[in-house]
């Protein structure tokens, strides 16, 4: 199923200059490094012992099983080019806004004499700085999958089905069946 927070994740390491490591190896080094050179973090933070650890870095070990590799690469991603990453949220956030391509079922709450019925719609549109930083905190904070989901949908209300205030006043926007979802900073 698609996430917000995995979509956001994305957009931004759309931005990453340098590709994160391949090997098994070289990623294991990576994260050891970001872990104050603690082999026993590393081991914990991917569930394996810290023997293993060990065998990743000195490639006695090559070809980690498909969960573990998953994990590791995971996590790497997670940590890699954190200045870079900081800095292209920064200028979504306050100067070029993110673009939004969502293909999702939309419901609405509308003034009496209209219709409610949910559609699926697809939808490729810029929100502006302003949504781009309230989605970008909210997913700092930590907020669920489902809170996301709602800033994205009354970013899209605002901007797509009111235009900005110039129509359907008082409309209410609800994202309940989320298709596929992507963002590009």
């Amino acid at each position: 199923m698609v996430t917000v927070g995995e979509g956001l994740d994305k957009a931004v390491q759309g931005a990453f200059t340098r590709p994160i490591p391949k090997s098994a190896g070289a990623q294991m080094r990576y994260l050891i490094r970001q872990h104050q050179r603690s082999t026993r973090r590393v081991a914990e933070l991917l569930g394996i012992s810290q023997r293993t650890v060990e065998r990743y870095v000195n490639n006695q070990i090559k070809k980690p099983r498909p969960q573990l590799a998953g994990r590791l690469e995971r996590e790497v991603r997670a940590r890699w080019q954190p200045q870079i990453r900081a800095k292209a949220k920064q200028t979504a956030a306050t100067t070029a806004g993110i673009m939004i391509d969502v293909q999702a079922r939309f419901g609405y709450t509308a003034a009496p004499g209209s219709t409610d019925d949910a559609r699926v719609r697809h939808l490729t549109l810029a929100l502006p700085p302003g949504h781009a930083a309230r989605l970008f905190q909210a997913q700092e904070a930590g907020l669920t999958e489902d809170q996301l989901r709602q800033i994205a949908a009354e970013a899209l209300g605002e901007v797509y089905f009111r235009d900005n205030g110039h129509r359907a006043h008082g409309l209410e926007v609800e994202l309940t069946d989320l298709i596929d979802l992507e963002f590009e900073l």
